[in-house]
């Protein structure tokens, strides 16, 4: 008998890796190519299944597509943001709150989509040269967690992000048949 998987996390949580080369071009790729590996995960999927939750009492499916272009454009900034000023300090938001806001009521996903392949071609771009020793060196202090974190922990923790949310959509059409 197989075990469950657990729905919040069809893939596990993010567990930091230590830095090698491999893990480095690995996460760099997992930046690069999440636009499109989304929005393979939505294609074909009509309106009334894009407003389907991936889980009881969780996000729709379009609410997972505009969340993550709303978590990544704030990422990207905080990547610059590390990279131009000596442990900034970022800032928190609130995501369940934006993603009840009207935009994601209101807009197709194939506008964050749109938004998605410009945003991770620039972040890709900026960060791609970044060596190893930078990407551990170079930190943000996160407030909320009253933590400091390397780029390093950021690049994987954000890599992670968007395959978790990938396949929240794929398990969800998985279970569902589409």
């Amino acid at each position: 008998m197989s075990e469950a998987i657990d729905q919040r996390y069809p893939i596990g949580k993010y567990q930091p890796q230590p830095y090698s080369a491999q893990q480095h071009q690995d996460w760099l790729n997992d930046i690069k190519f999440l636009p499109q590996l989304m929005e393979n995960a939505v294609l074909n999927l009509d309106e009334a299944q894009q407003l389907t939750p991936y889980r009881d009492g969780g996000w729709t499916i379009k609410q997972v597509v505009h969340h993550v272009a709303d978590s990544h454009a704030n990422a990207m900034i905080r990547f610059k943001l590390a990279m131009t000023e000596t442990n900034p300090t970022i800032k928190p938001y609130n995501e369940g709150a934006w993603a009840e806001l009207n935009d994601v009521h209101e807009l197709p996903v194939n506008i964050s989509f749109t938004f998605l392949h410009a945003l991770h071609a620039r972040w890709h771009s900026c960060i791609k040269n970044l060596t190893g020793e930078e990407l551990q060196a170079l930190t943000v202090v996160h407030p909320e967690h009253n933590k400091q974190m390397t780029l390093w922990h950021l690049l994987g923790m954000y890599a992670w992000h968007g395959k978790h949310h990938t396949a929240h959509i794929t398990s969800l059409r998985e279970r569902k048949g589409w």
